[in-house]
């Protein structure tokens, strides 16, 4: 009778994963055949576009990866997701707005032209500027909104918190609304980062641009990544940040500032969001009180996609999100409409196939 016990409720679990394996199969079957029809049954696209998708991809990627990463660090102190985070990096973006606004107000005649500003002037300093008021803004909207939304709910179920983060996400949505109205504001670059501009390629025959935009994206994205990464693993800061993520509790009674560790964290992130918010409109050039919802959602399902609570999954994820956003419509035979929705399907199969993600969860003892 045991025996029988244990078979029959064994069987639900064998046929999901029976359907696992099936699926999984027959995507994979898909791509195969998708990839050899695109690149040598058929080709759709020569190698100079396939370049072309390559670099938004990855720059795209970069910027995903910043905003991954501040989820991942809440998540793998608090266990929660925030899912006003993306809203953060609309803040941020703002702030480099109104720096670049601002400056290319302020005259700075030279010898050449004598009607020069400041932010074509000086675009080193422009840029540096922007990055940093955007990240401080960031920072002190994070900071608040653990403050405000999050600390008071701290010992509340887990469900709790999430709905108090949609709340605040819609919050700040309506307060960025109000404040800066619902039109699309053009991100003003200096001139030597206009948009469209950069090194010519040649590929198969044609030119393709890398665009300074871009390059200046990818690099810092990638330098503020190796960082936060030394941060995390080199500092006291961070060896604090990884006790209280292990272990609240024992890490109070060793003398660590539980509260002011989690405070500091969320300045981190909401500092990271600042700096992609900033990203985004110098390589794209739109801001407006929206600007951070998709992009946080798809840094999300990037999080997801790498492993939740894990920072180098997390960069994985994020560039691994961005390329796939830009090459698999054209792989796949989709319109490049559908993008967004070939993301999501992403965080869909993953959930389905691998809920840890690629490099696995950072899991601790109090979570398991």
């Amino acid at each position: 009778m045991e025996k029988t016990a244990v078979h029959k409720a064994s069987m639900p679990v064998n046929t999901y994963r029976l359907i696992q394996i099936v699926l999984g199969v027959v995507f994979s079957a898909y791509v195969i055949w998708r990839f050899y029809d695109v690149f040598i049954g058929n080709p759709a696209y020569g190698a100079d576009t396939w370049m072309r998708f390559a670099i938004s991809g990855v720059v795209l990627g970069s910027v995903y990866a910043l905003v991954a990463i501040g989820y991942t660090l809440v998540y793998g102190i608090l266990f929660m997701i925030n899912f006003a985070h993306g809203d953060i990096m609309m803040i941020g973006a703002f702030g480099g707005y109104f720096v670049f606004e601002a400056l290319k107000n302020i005259p700075s005649p030279t010898v050449g032209d004598p009607h020069q500003v400041f932010l074509n002037a000086h675009p080193i300093i422009s840029v540096i500027l922007a990055f940093v008021v955007g990240m401080i803004v960031a920072a002190v909207s994070g900071y608040f909104l653990e403050k405000i939304a999050y600390r008071p709910l701290r010992n509340a179920p887990r469900l709790v918190p999430l709905i108090s983060a949609i709340g605040a996400s819609i919050f700040l949505e309506n307060a960025a609304l109000l404040l800066f109205g619902s039109q699309r504001r053009d991100f003003v670059n200096p001139v030597q980062l206009t948009r469209g501009t950069g090194w010519n390629i040649p590929v198969n025959g044609t030119t393709v641009i890398l665009p300074y935009t871009g390059v200046l994206t990818f690099v810092l994205s990638v330098l503020i990544l190796i960082a936060l990464y030394l941060l995390v693993q080199r500092t006291r800061i961070g060896r604090a940040m990884r006790a209280v993520a292990e272990n609240k509790s024992t890490a109070a009674l060793m003398g660590i500032d539980v509260d002011g560790v989690i405070s500091r964290t969320f300045i981190i992130s909401g500092a990271l969001a600042g700096a992609a918010g900033v990203m985004w409109g110098i390589h794209l050039g739109l801001v407006y009180y929206q600007v951070g919802f998709i992009p946080g959602i798809k840094a999300f399902t990037a999080a997801v996609l790498g492993g939740i609570g894990n920072i180098p999954g997390a960069m994985l994820g994020g560039m691994f999100l961005g390329i796939i956003e830009a090459l698999g419509p054209a792989i796949l035979g989709l319109p490049f409409q559908l993008k967004d929705v070939l993301a999501f399907g992403i965080l869909v199969l993953i959930l389905i196939f691998r809920p840890t993600g690629l490099l696995g969860e950072v899991l601790s003892e109090e979570k398991v």
